[in-house]
């Protein structure tokens, strides 16, 4: 879907510039990013293909501030998210939600504790710890293993899924919050092109039936 001339993008990256210390203390700087333009609208699917190195990481973690620019700015909805303090991220992230490569799960934990642990942006670090989710939080959980096809795994502990299983819990995860933007890093590199068939269909779904702005970086050309 592209955006309509008068539409305001959901996304604006103006002037990106990420840059290191040069290394033993020189004063040169090692630019990860160099003035990088990036736009995209509601309900688009964009995808960023780059080889290994080329920035692609940095670029997806400098949009909800995981790792800090070092210039430039990130506009989300409207709102400049470049320097917000770090309280106020919190409530972003759960908006520009996050999988990646290695899933970032919980393995001692099941699927469905995993997905639950998706609201935590929303809770308190006590209510949290406690695990004192809602039964609507819970049956919304149970609701996202089966969009994403896992339903009779949600007793299973994650270290026993395999990798696909594992990326579709954390999409499931993701999806806790109503993100209204879904940045994917490298999330099929892990995976045999059987698998990654399966993860890609299920994003393009999600990105058509729930309308999630989809953002995925990949270096697999393919």
């Amino acid at each position: 879907m592209g955006m309509s001339q008068n539409a305001q993008p959901l996304l604006q990256v103006s002037g990106l510039v990420k840059s290191y210390e040069g290394k033993r203390g020189t004063q040169e700087q090692d630019h990860a990013l160099s003035g990088v333009d990036f736009t995209c609208g509601e309900g688009e699917f964009v995808t960023v293909i780059g080889p290994s190195g080329a920035g692609k990481s940095t670029f997806l973690r400098c949009i909800n501030r995981l790792i800090e620019p070092t210039e430039g700015s990130v506009v989300f909805n409207g709102r400049d998210i470049t320097h917000l303090r770090r309280n106020k991220l919190r409530g972003v992230r759960t908006q520009i939600a996050m999988i990646f490569q290695n899933y970032n799960l919980v393995y001692r934990l099941t699927a469905i504790q995993n997905v639950l642990h998706g609201r935590l942006g929303y809770k308190g670090a006590v209510a949290g710890s406690l695990g004192l989710y809602t039964e609507a939080e819970k049956l919304r959980a149970f609701e996202l293993l089966d969009e994403v096809g896992l339903g009779e795994f949600a007793y299973r502990r994650a270290d026993q899924l395999s990798g696909g299983q594992k990326q579709r819990v954390s999409i499931a995860r993701a999806l806790a919050n109503k993100p209204e933007i879904l940045l994917c890093d490298e999330a099929t590199s892990a995976l045999d092109l059987e698998t990654t068939e399966g993860i890609l269909a299920l994003l393009q779904r999600i990105n058509r039936e729930l309308g999630i702005t989809i953002v995925f970086i990949t270096h697999q050309l393919d």
